[in-house]
């Protein structure tokens, strides 16, 4: 196994489905960028050096998991679910598998990789 799957393996039972099904997504809208294990959570950056120009991360906590974007506050969110962090980060916390919209967050993912490259 790779260095995140062990990572989303050794979460709680809700905790780990919520995080492989976002891994899907995140891998499906991100063929470009490499996950890796960066400051202790998954992160997936453009290149081979984790954390060059990192794209989204997926963070765990006890209660729930959270997916951020880098450059969140510059994707278009008509949802109001990207709160607003440091920099010009923005993120989602997910508790269940159910909040999990892999279609707006694949759009917010090719926003995001958008952004980085251009």
């Amino acid at each position: 196994m790779d260095p995140v799957t062990d990572h989303l393996a050794g979460l709680a039972p809700a905790l780990r489905e919520t995080g492989e099904k976002l891994r899907t997504v995140i891998d499906a809208a991100l063929p470009e960028a490499t996950g890796a294990m960066w400051h202790g959570h998954p992160v997936w950056s453009l290149g081979d050096r984790p954390g060059r120009t990192p794209v989204c991360l997926v963070k765990s906590y006890p209660a729930d998991l959270t997916f951020g974007l880098w450059r969140g506050q510059d994707v278009d969110d008509d949802s109001g679910r990207l709160v607003p962090g440091a920099r010009r980060m923005a993120s989602v916390k997910l508790r269940t598998v159910d909040e999990n919209d892999p279609v707006r967050f694949a759009g917010w993912l090719r926003q995001a990789y958008e952004l980085e490259t251009r």
